[in-house]
């Protein structure tokens, strides 16, 4: 059998962060969220089998300076003065811990904090969803939250962690961040 690297944990977490340099901006918001002394590494939407969900405060301790880390990261930046952005990231987790999760990610101007979150989570019940063989999955809107216990037995629980802002008054650059990152 391979060796491979499968995360045990995640936590979530997020920032904002605003100057005159988009860059700094993003580094800023890395800062806030509490993340920045870490090599990001993105990575794609799935939830291991048999990760733990911690809390920042749980798992950062864990985690070393200059470290190589995988996440999944969502991002949006702005430079217009009262623009809406948000970045998001949503989890389904299946009621089977041996079984894989999704995770996914939206970043834009098109939605308020709470619908994004809703979004977000969709989406990761709609990927576990049509994964576990539960191939009717409804369309929805973003403002919608489906009662997914109701309609897929796969899922034990979904949850979000959203960032939004509104672009600095001034015309720096805004940048938000959210994540989920692996331990």
């Amino acid at each position: 059998m391979r060796n491979a690297f499968v995360p045990r944990r995640m936590f979530f977490t997020r920032g904002v962060g605003v100057h005159q340099d988009k860059l700094v901006s993003f580094e800023m918001a890395l800062r806030d969220a509490r993340i920045p002394q870490f090599n990001l590494v993105r990575v794609s939407s799935i939830l291991p089998p048999h990760c733990e969900i911690v809390t920042p405060e749980e798992g950062l301790p864990e985690l070393s300076p200059g470290e190589v880390v995988f996440c999944v990261l969502a991002e949006q930046a702005s430079n217009e003065s009262g623009r809406p952005i948000v970045a998001s990231v949503g989890v389904a987790v299946p009621t089977d811990p041996s079984r894989y999760g999704y995770i996914a990610e939206h970043h834009g101007f098109d939605l308020c904090a709470e619908e994004a979150g809703i979004y977000t989570e969709q989406m990761a019940i709609t990927m576990l969803a049509t994964a576990t063989g539960d191939l009717t999955c409804p369309d929805f809107e973003a403002n919608e939250r489906l009662e997914h216990d109701s309609i897929y037995g796969h899922i034990e629980r979904t949850l979000n962690m959203t960032q939004g802002a509104k672009g600095d008054e001034a015309g720096r650059w805004t940048t938000v961040v959210s994540a989920a990152v692996f331990l």
